[in-house]
């Protein structure tokens, strides 16, 4: 029965989203209904089966050799499939209102909650090849998400994002056909799968290989230089964006590199190495530049989506450093950023569909009309900060404190660049919160007249987001605990 729910929670999305324009509904509300039943049975579905992890794998299709299309659930596919689960009912939600106010509905509920399945096949993934076939299938499924307005912006933002992912995959693949034939097994293994006899005097070459892979998959995860896909993507509608930066393609990013890391090449073989040198620096430079170019943006959504770019390089210092305390840091900043970028993001999007206003200098007094969403929007900005109390605070002290413990001086390059960090998000995010709630002295109230806080479809996931977020950095230490235990290999299915 498990084993054949690993496949069902990837099929039940996929075909409700063909359905979707098939079926039809005589009121868009039965859409609804439909839609957000289906999404809310699946992720039922996902916590049952990670509560009761099959011992096997399932194995959907056998190629030649070791290489087949299987899935089974670990440790990190238990956080991966956990955190989307989770979030998806309620991006459902959201995107519900805020596409009263856009063309083509149908088409693009569709692919939105086809992506919610080939996400969680990146998740289950057991093995590289597995992993890399849904990688590249979530690519094609969201590049009509990015250019659904069909306007010239969204078509060539279309354009830039697959352009990149191609290329990205293509790197990412001559990692994977190393790992197939250096290695013991394509399935992921904590500790790697290399077999050192067949490596030989290659060594440099394995290391090489492990770099432009972690390039590949970085593309996704806005590494630079790879990144400016980004922030170009924001022309697409928020809960696109969102969807975007805080729950699928850049996680699923990330995801690949801690798997390529950490159960592929393996941290024992990376470690003290000139690539993992390498790939720390291209980490810690992408933090600094993230932030300080969200510093300079005017523009609401490409200034989060700057912040994302920044953040998610948090993850991958966090996969640099390659001890288990780095994957602990990984791990907890993956989970937390989810929550606080979504919200953020979501914070933006009920602005833009309450006032269809889009850049930070217009703001000015709309936290007195919408208080609801800039309290909400507070709290995330504050939490991005890293302020204690709130999410952000614990995931960053996790990779200060694996930066400190790991020995490693370069690391300790790294802790300068989060409070380096920390100082430039305070600037970019408290700076839309100030405007909102404290405009000048000559502001003019009638410029906001009319506008309040959206409704409950709206509201109810980001007083959700927000809640996690503080829950978080209340009561984080269960949840550490068991990314620790995933770290050290307890959480392991065979």
């Amino acid at each position: 029965m498990g084993k054949i729910m690993l496949i069902a929670v990837i099929l039940i999305p996929v075909f409700t989203g063909i359905l979707i324009p098939v079926i039809p509904f005589k009121k868009r509300k039965y859409m609804e209904i439909f839609l957000e039943t289906a999404v809310i049975f699946n992720t039922l579905l996902v916590w049952f089966l990670l509560y009761h992890r099959p011992m096997e794998s399932f194995v959907l299709a056998k190629f030649t050799g070791n290489l087949a299309i299987a899935f089974r659930v670990d440790g990190m596919g238990m956080v991966f499939a956990g955190l989307v689960s989770f979030l998806w009912p309620l991006a459902t939600l959201f995107a519900f209102e805020y596409m009263t106010k856009e063309k083509h509905e149908r088409i693009f509920f569709m692919f939105y909650t086809i992506t919610y399945g080939v996400t969680l096949g990146i998740a289950l993934a057991d093995n590289i090849l597995t992993m890399y076939f849904f990688y590249e299938l979530l690519t094609l499924v969201t590049v009509p998400l990015v250019m659904h307005t069909l306007t010239r912006e969204a078509i060539l933002a279309s354009r830039k994002y697959l352009y990149y992912s191609l290329g990205g995959a293509a790197f990412a693949f001559i990692g994977m056909i190393f790992i197939i034939i250096y290695g013991t097994t394509t399935e992921f293994v904590p500790g790697g799968v290399l077999d050192i006899g067949k490596i030989g005097n290659r060594g440099n070459i394995l290391l090489l290989i492990y770099v432009i892979a972690f390039m590949g998959f970085g593309v996704k995860a806005a590494i630079c230089p790879f990144n400016s896909w980004l922030p170009q993507a924001g022309v697409a509608p928020t809960p696109v964006t969102a969807l975007l930066h805080a729950v699928a393609v850049v996680k699923a990013g990330a995801f690949a590199i801690l798997r390529l890391t950490y159960y592929s090449f393996g941290a024992d073989f990376l470690r003290g190495t000139w690539a993992q040198y390498v790939v720390m620096v291209i980490a810690m430079f992408t933090i600094v530049y993230g932030c300080s170019r969200a510093v300079k943006e005017t523009h609401l959504k490409r200034r989060l989506a700057y912040s994302t770019i920044s953040n998610l390089s948090y993850i991958l210092f966090g996969a640099t450093i390659m001890t288990p305390l780095g994957m602990v840091g990984a791990l907890t900043h993956m989970v937390f950023h989810a929550f606080m970028k979504i919200c953020s993001f979501f914070c933006a999007g009920a602005i833009m569909h309450q006032t269809e206003k889009h850049y930070v200098h217009e703001l000015d007094g709309l936290g007195r009309r919408m208080p609801w969403v800039f309290g909400i929007f507070t709290v995330s900005a504050l939490a991005l900060m890293g302020v204690p109390g709130l999410a952000g605070f614990i995931s960053k002290w996790n990779l200060a404190w694996a930066a400190v413990e790991s020995g490693n001086k370069l690391s300790y390059f790294g802790i300068g660049c989060l409070l380096i960090s920390a100082l430039l998000t305070a600037i970019y995010m408290l700076s839309i919160v100030v405007r909102a709630f404290f405009p000048p002295a000559d502001f003019d109230e009638d410029t906001v007249k009319g506008y309040t806080d959206p409704n409950w479809k709206m509201l109810v996931p980001l007083g959700v987001f927000a809640v996690a977020i503080i829950a978080f950095g209340l009561f984080s230490p269960p949840l550490v605990k068991f990314f620790e235990d995933v770290a050290s290999g307890c959480y392991i299915v065979k």
